[in-house]
C-alpha cells in the first residue's frame, strides 16, 4: 500500500483529479443528451444518430494527426487546449436549435474530448516512470468510472425534473468541468516536445508500424465488450430473457463499482510485457466465458434464474475487462517509441471510438437477431483475439528493439 501511495502522488494524483472532474461532466451528458436533443431541441432519433456518427467519425479521422501535434507542441499544452474546445462545444449545446448546428457542436465536442484524452495519455507517459504507467493508468480508470457514476447520478436528477432548464444546467455543468479539468492539468509539469525529424529520416507515422497496428486492431475486437451494456444487452434482456429490466441498471452499477474498487489491484499483477500478455489472455478467456453465460440466460430461464445468470455473466465480464485493460495498457505504452506517445495513443484509443461506432450495429445483429449462437461466436472472437495479442506484442517488441539497435536511440517507427 505504501508503494502504491508513493506511485500515486504528485503528477499522477493530479492527472487522476483531472480525470475524475472531466468524467463527471461526461456522465451527466451521456444520461441526458439523447432526451434533450430529441425532446427539447426537436431532433428526430435518426438525426441524432446520424449527427453523432458524423461527429465521432471526424474525430476518428483527425485523431492521429492531432496526436502527432501533441508530440510536436507538447502533450500538456495540447490536452489543455482540446479540453477547452470540449468545454466551448458543451456550452454551445444550449444554443443549438437545428441539425447543422448540432453536427458542428457535436463534432467539436468529439474532437476535443478524444484528442484531449489522447494528449492526456501522452502526458501520463511523460511524467510517470515507465514501470509505473500501468498502475497509474489503472488508477485513472478507477477515477474515470467514479466520475462517470457520480455524473450519471446528477444526470438522473435532471431526468427526474425533466425540464428544459434542468437539461441546460447539465450541459453548463459539463462545460464548467472541462474547463476545471483543463485548469488542473496546468499543474502537471510540462513535457518537452519531441524533436522534429531530420531531413531524410524515415517516416515516423504510427500507421507504418505494422505490429502496433496489429495490436490496436486486436484490441478493437476486445473492447467490443464496451457497447454491450449500452445497446445490445438492453435489447437482449427485453427480447430474449424473462429478466426484469432493472437488472440492466444493476449490471451497470456492478461494472462501475467493481472497476473503481478493484482495477488498481488487478493492474498490480502487470509488471512487464510478458505478464501483460498473460493478463490479456486471461481477460479474453473470461470475456468468452461471460458470453457463454449470457447465452444461457435466454434459454427459457425463469425470471430470477435469468436475472442471476445475467448478473453472474456481468461479474465475469467485468473481471475480464479489468484484466484485458491492464494488459493492453502495458502493451500499448510499452510498444510506443519515445517522443511519439501522442500519435500512438491517439491511434490505439481510436479502437474504442470504432467499437462505439460499429458495435451497436454488429452486436445487435449478432446477438439480438441470431441469439445464443451469436454470443458463442462473440466469445470465440474475444478468446482468439486475446491469444493473438501475445505474438503481436512480441513482434512489436522485436521491432522496437531492432530500431533502437539500429539508431542507438528511439526507433523511427517506419517499416
Amino acid at each position: 500500500m505504501d508503494s502504491l501511495k508513493t506511485t500515486l502522488r504528485g503528477s499522477a494524483r493530479t492527472l487522476a483529479v483531472g480525470q475524475l472532474i472531466s468524467k463527471t461532466g461526461d456522465g451527466a451528458y451521456y444520461v441526458t443528451s439523447a432526451l434533450f436533443f430529441t425532446q427539447v431541441v426537436g431532433l428526430s432519433p435518426a438525426e441524432l444518430g446520424l449527427g453523432l456518427t458524423i461527429a465521432w467519425t471526424v474525430a476518428l479521422a483527425v485523431g492521429v494527426p492531432l496526436g502527432h501535434l501533441a508530440d510536436r507542441v507538447g502533450p500538456r499544452e495540447t490536452a489543455v487546449f482540446f479540453f477547452c474546445c470540449a468545454a466551448v462545444a458543451a456550452g454551445s449545446y444550449v444554443f443549438v436549435r437545428s441539425f447543422p448546428l448540432f453536427v458542428l457542436a457535436a463534432t467539436v465536442y468529439a474532437i476535443g474530448q478524444r484528442s484531449g484524452s489522447a494528449a492526456q495519455q501522452a502526458l501520463l507517459a511523460g511524467v510517470v516512470q515507465k514501470g509505473k504507467i500501468t498502475t497509474v493508468r489503472a488508477f485513472l480508470q478507477a477515477a474515470s468510472n467514479a466520475g462517470l457514476a457520480f455524473g450519471a447520478a446528477l444526470g438522473g436528477m435532471v431526468l427526474l425534473f425533466d425540464t428544459r432548464e434542468a437539461y441546460l444546467t447539465a450541459f453548463a455543468l459539463n462545460s464548467v468541468v472541462f474547463l476545471a479539468a483543463a485548469l488542473v492539468l496546468t499543474r502537471v509539469p510540462t513535457v518537452a516536445p519531441a524533436p522534429v525529424s531530420s531531413e531524410g529520416e524515415k517516416s515516423r507515422s504510427v500507421l507504418k508500424d505494422r505490429p502496433y497496428v496489429a495490436v490496436s486492431v486486436l484490441n478493437l475486437i476486445l473492447v467490443l465488450h464496451g457497447p454491450l451494456i449500452d445497446v445490445a444487452l438492453p435489447l437482449w434482456i427485453v427480447t430474449h430473457t424473462e429478466a426484469p429490466k432493472w437488472v440492466l441498471a444493476a449490471m451497470f452499477v456492478l461494472n462501475t463499482l467493481a472497476v473503481v474498487a478493484f482495477q488498481v489491484r488487478v493492474a498490480r499483477g502487470v509488471t512487464d510485457m510478458t505478464s501483460a500478455g498473460r493478463y490479456v489472455v486471461k481477460g479474453g478467456l473470461l470475456l468468452g466465458l461471460s458470453c457463454v453465460v449470457f447465452a444461457y440466460s435466454g434459454s427459457g430461464s425463469s425470471v430470477w434464474s435469468a436475472a442471476l445468470l445475467l448478473l453472474t455473466a456481468a461479474a465475469i465480464q467485468t473481471a475480464g475487462e479489468m484484466m484485458q485493460s491492464a494488459g493492453t495498457w502495458e502493451i500499448s505504452f510499452g510498444l510506443t517509441p519515445d517522443g511519439r506517445h501522442g500519435q500512438y495513443q491517439a491511434f490505439f484509443g481510436s479502437g474504442h471510438t470504432v467499437a462505439e461506432l460499429i458495435g451497436p450495429l454488429v452486436l445487435t445483429g449478432l446477438l439480438v437477431y441470431w441469439g445464443p449462437p451469436g454470443w458463442i461466436l462473440l466469445g470465440a472472437l474475444f478468446v482468439v483475439a486475446s491469444f493473438l495479442m501475445v505474438p503481436a506484442a512480441k513482434w512489436g517488441e522485436r521491432r522496437l528493439n531492432a530500431g533502437k539497435a539500429t539508431t542507438g536511440a528511439s526507433p523511427s517507427g517506419a517499416e
